[in-house]
Order: C-alpha cells, then structure tokens, then sequence
C-alpha cells in the first residue's frame, strides 16, 4: 500500500502539494495526471526517497521493490542486452559470485549459486532482455551494439526495457511514451496490462492511459484527487463535478457547441469510409470532452493560408531516401507515386523504421529525392513541425521576438493575444526561451507554424512533451484545421479526431490503407505473428538440415512440417485463451464503466442493481485471471515443446 497524509511540498517558491492525501492499494494501476509542473514528476520523488516532503507522511508496504527509469542514460560502449540485463542487479551479483566459485574450484559453492540463479529464473534472462528490446523496435542485429551506437532517443528505449526488466513490486514510469513509435507503444501497452505489481504512470496518451489504468490520480490545486476508472471515465466524472460549479457552467456550454457546430459542418462533408465515420463518432464525444477541459489556458485555431493550389503537392514515381559518406544510396520508400488535394486529412502508419518521416522530409523538400519529381502546386504554403525544430529555436529570443521576426509589421497587441492561446500569457511572453521545458518549446514551435498559416501541415509526431490540456487543445484546432494535413503520431486521440484516412508504409512502398487504427492494429498483430512464424520455421529447417545432405532436404522439410503440426494443438489453446480474455476484458470495461456511474451508489432504489453489478466484476475478473492462467501456461508450454523437438532443451 501506498499512502499520502497531509503532505506538504514545496519547490523553490512554488508550492506543489497543500494538506494532500492519496491511498493506492497493491496491484493498483494509477495514471498520474496534471498540467505541466503541478509536481507529477516530484511525486515520484517523494515515493523514491529523493525528495522529502516539507509537512506530512508518507507511507509504503515493506520491502517493496521499486523500479524507475531513468531521465538521463549514459552513452557507455557496453551491449544493449547486457545494458538490460544489468538492471536486475541481484542476478548479476550471483552470476559475479558463481564466477569466482568456479575461479577457486568450490563445487559446494558452484551448485548453491546454480540453485539461486534458478530461483531467479536467471538461465531465462537473456531470451526475456532480449524479447523487451525487440518489442520496443529493436532488431536482433542491434541487440550486440553498443549502447553508444545509438542516438539519444533509442537510448532512452534501451533505458526503458532495462527498467521493465528489472524485478519489481512497484513500476513509476515517466513519459515512457516519448521516444516510441505506435507499433512500439501498442507492445508497451500489452505489457504493462499483464505487469502483476502497481503502476503508476505519468502519460499524457489519452488512449494508453485508457487501456492500462484502473485509476486516475489528478493533481487540482495542490490536492491529489483519486478517481477509479481510465482516464475517459475521470474526464466524464471531472466534467460532471465541474458542471455542477456555476461559475463553470456556462463557460463549458460554450465550448461545447461550438465544437458541435464543427461537427455538423463535418456531418455534411463525410464520407463513407470507415476512418472517416471513425473521426465523426470522435468529434462527436469531443463535445462532452470539452466540458472536462473548460479551464484550459490553451485553446488557439490553426488558420489555413488565403489561396491553395489544386493539386497542392505531387510525388511522381520517387525514390525516397539517403546517400551516405561514400555517395551510395539508401533507399528507403521506392516507387512513391501520390498527389495531395486540399482538404485532406491522413494519418501515416508503419512499423518503426519504414520510412514515415523520410516520407514527411521529401514532401516538404528538406530530403532531396533519389530519383522521380517532386512538383509543387503554386500556392503551396507547407507548415512544418518535427523534434528538431525545437533545437533550431534561438534560446536568447522571447516567444514575443519569435513571432515578430516573422511578420515585423504585426501589431504588438495582435502577437500577445495570439502567443496567448498557447499558453504565453502575460511575461510569458517575453521570457527567454533558453529557459524553457521542452513542453514550453514545444507549444511555441507549434505556435510559429500556425502563425505562418499554412495550406498543407506535415507533422511529425507533434504530441511529444505536450501535456494533456494542450493536446486536447491542439485536437480541436487540427480538427477544424481547413486545409491539407498529414501527420505521424501515437496519440490514437488526436488520430481518430483529425484523420480522414491512413496510408501505411511498409516494405518500401506507401499504400492507402482502408481501415481505421483498430484494423491496424489487427493487420500489425498478424504481421508480426507471420514473422515469428516464417522465423520459426526456418530455424527448424536449419535444425533439420544440420548434418544432411543436400538431396535430403525434401525430408528435412518435411520433418519441420511435422514439427509445426505438433505444435498446431498448443498454439490453439493459446489463441483460444488470448481470444476469450479480450472478450472478457471488454465486458470487464462495460462493468467497471457502470460502476462509475455515482448515482448507482447513492439511489437507493439501485441497490441490487449496484449488487449483481459488483458481484458481475467479480466474476468477470476470476474468469480473466483464469484465461491469463490458462494462455500463459500454453505459452510456456509452447516454448518449452519447441526447444525440446528443435533439440534445445
């Protein structure tokens, strides 16, 4: 158990926490939320030992073994999978021990050390390192490198694999989502909802707080405030609470129906495809969200540029990709063949690596192309925002300067009220950008895109160090955004409420995709299932092969053919388990979403329906805890039938 009692926190002059109480219980999965320094990260902190609390106690279960990753990660010449396997330090020192017993030639010794490493499932760990790095986009290859060979972004990944690898009863992850693509955040995701210990998470990823957390701690005017339920049943209940403050109450209607204006607007205009019903169920829900987030200091609008052009922009029969030191090409996307109309809305998905921003980088001429043409309509104006662009801000300039170095004659008044939007209020504004967070930095590289009013918008992964408020807000602008955009994002929330349609890129092409994110996820799922299998299948030919000749390959084929029948009736049981928890997991939610619901427990006339209610929760979790019993039984089972008929006991 974790528990706060009327903490007190205090940074330099600013206070964080006042009188705060919180109780999280073991096996608890709480998303930590709040706007940008309300203190999520000091949080951590005061669970860790780092920082002491000014008034107050802070109690936690004994022996509680804590996991964290991380801010900074060394660029120290050692191999990724020994990186990951050093964080479980335990192992490592009995491995060092079991070591110098053989050096003195202790059997006794050799053999105790031997148990205690199988105790530690330790002859398993580096198959478990190594499953944790391909998960979060690395490939096998890379799995010897150094950790040095990588930039600091992949580091980080590294980072975070070494963190959930280590044994823990208590995981505090912050932003873990930063530096991954959305194949990656869809693992990460899985993972942490099979972690057994309590989590707690700082994310501002609406759609991964959903899926993983059980509760939802908000910091509101340094309270913490402990809702039960994802972060979509905190937005409802917030905005109910809020609702029923006067002062609030019309401030929210406001926003609501402007946004259900845009939405009839874009009633209008859809079409029929699947993404696009998609964005209009999810605009529809924005209207009830809005009220959740009435207090926003953000909230700006995205003008597009007076003209367009018909096409915009084309790409005719392009190879897209680099020349390296020596001038040989590496090509990455071949074959490119697309043309952007105005009004279009796309979202690029693809495994890590395929080519998503080589693709953004050539559309707006930054890339030069290998070979094909690249032909922009004469009113093309392109609006650019990517991670570097935060390095190329002057640090001795204000957001005010920013601005006012693009349009000289803008009025000073015009300039303050539009940084405004962006949460540069007041001195803000002229502060010096060299002493910004990266969030601040961030909103001001957005801000100075949409100053230019663009007809075209290529956005690469524009979330990143965006805290929950701006995101919304930058939803709503996006979504009534009148011109072209194209964007690459994990954040499925801005996806599904500003896209239209997807192209995917893989295997050296970009495609239409016709589906929305959860036939993505479907078509990935199986992607990967058709990798592992091909893989699987190659390593038994090769075992079968090892030692025959090449006239007997027929055979050896043959006997790989047998293997996988044999392994047919275990992979059965594990897709039939997998199948049922996810449905059960959905009837989990619909339960848990009633439950939230506060007139069931203060109508007394609900009493038995409040009864079978929690008694149907009961029962849906022992059947899941059962089917995750069951699959992971089958899984082991797997493994362990393929090593021993591939002779690798």
């Amino acid at each position: 158990m974790i528990a706060l009692r009327r903490v007190a926190l205090q940074r330099g002059t600013q206070t964080l926490l006042e009188e705060a109480e919180l109780t999280l219980h073991a096996g608890h999965k709480a998303g930590i939320v709040g706007p940008n320094g309300a203190g999520k990260s000091s949080l951590f902190g005061l669970l860790l030992g780092t920082l002491a609390p000014d008034r107050g106690e802070i109690e936690m279960s004994g022996g509680q073994r804590i996991a964290h990753m991380a801010q900074e990660v060394e660029a120290l010449d050692r191999a990724i999978v020994d990186y990951v396997l050093d964080g479980d330090q335990e192992l490592r020192q009995t491995e060092a021990a079991l070591e110098r017993a053989r050096a003195q030639d202790d059997a006794h010794r050799e053999g105790e050390l031997h148990g205690a490493i199988e105790a530690l499932d330790g002859y398993s760990a580096p198959a478990r390192a190594a499953q944790l790095l391909v998960g979060l986009g690395f490939t096998q290859a890379d799995l010897e490198r150094p950790l040095s060979d990588f930039s600091g972004g992949w580091r980080m990944r590294v980072n975070l694999a070494r963190t959930l690898f280590m044994p823990s009863d208590l995981l505090l992850l912050d932003e873990p989502t930063n530096h991954l693509d959305l194949d990656a955040l869809l693992w990460l995701e899985q993972w942490l909802v099979r972690y057994p210990g309590t989590l707690l998470l700082i994310s501002h990823d609406r759609d991964f707080l959903d899926a993983v957390c059980d509760h939802i701690v908000h910091f509101d005017r340094q309270r913490l405030v402990l809702y039960r339920g994802n972060y979509t049943t905190f937005e409802r209940t917030r905005a109910e609470k809020l609702a029923l403050q006067q002062a609030e109450a019309a401030k929210q209607q406001a926003r609501k129906e402007e946004i259900e204006r845009f939405v009839a607007r874009f009633r209008a205009k859809a079409t029929k495809a699947r993404q696009a019903q998609s964005r209009l169920k999810m605009l529809e829900r924005m209207g009830e969200i809005a009220m959740a987030h009435a207090d926003s200091p953000f909230h700006f609008t995205l003008p597009a540029a007076d003209k367009t052009s018909h096409p915009l922009l084309v790409l005719d029969e392009a190879r897209l990709g680099y020349r390296d030191e020596t001038g040989d090409e590496k090509v990455q996307l071949d074959q490119v063949k697309v043309t952007l109309l105005p009004g279009q809305r796309i979202g690029l998905l693809g495994p890590n690596g395929a080519g998503k921003s080589t693709l953004i980088k050539s559309l707006t001429g930054e890339l030069p192309l290998l070979a094909g043409r690249r032909v922009a309509g004469e009113h093309l104006a392109i609006g650019y925002f990517a991670q570097h662009q935060l390095e190329g801000l002057d640090l001795a300039a204000t957001p005010f300067q920013h601005v006012q170095r693009l349009s000289p004659t803008a009025a000073d008044l015009t300039i303050r009220n539009f940084l405004g939007g962006f949460g540069f209020q007041g001195d803000d504004a002229f502060a010096e950008v060299g002493r910004f967070s990266g969030g601040e930095k961030a909103r001001l590289a957005l801000a100075l895109v949409a100053w230019q009013k663009p007809n075209l918008l290529l956005l690469d992964e524009p979330t990143n160090h965006l805290d929950l408020e701006m995101r919304e807000a930058l939803t709503e602008a996006l979504a009534a955004f009148e011109g072209t955009v194209i964007i690459v994002s994990h954040d499925r929330h801005l996806l599904r409420a500003t896209v239209d349609e997807f192209w995917r890129v893989a295997d050296h092409r970009v495609e239409p995709f016709d589906g929305d994110l959860e036939d993505y996820r479907a078509w990935l799922k199986a992607r990967l299932e058709g990798e592992r299998r091909e893989a699987r299948a190659d390593k038994a030919e090769r075992q079968a092969e090892g030692g025959v000749a090449k006239e007997d390959r027929k055979a050896s084929r043959r006997a790989a053919a047998e293997l996988r029948e044999k392994l047919r009736p275990l992979k059965k049981t594990r897709d039939r388990a997998e199948k049922a928890m996810e449905k059960v997991q959905g009837e989990l939610a619909e339960v848990e979403e009633a439950l939230a619901d506060a007139e069931l427990y203060i109508d007394a006339a609900r009493k038995e329906e409040l009864t079978a209610t929690l008694a149907r929760q009961g029962e849906l979790k022992s059947r899941l805890d059962d089917l995750e019993a069951e699959w992971l039984a089958a899984e082991e089972a797997l493994e362990e039938m393929e090593a021993e008929l591939l002779g690798n006991p």
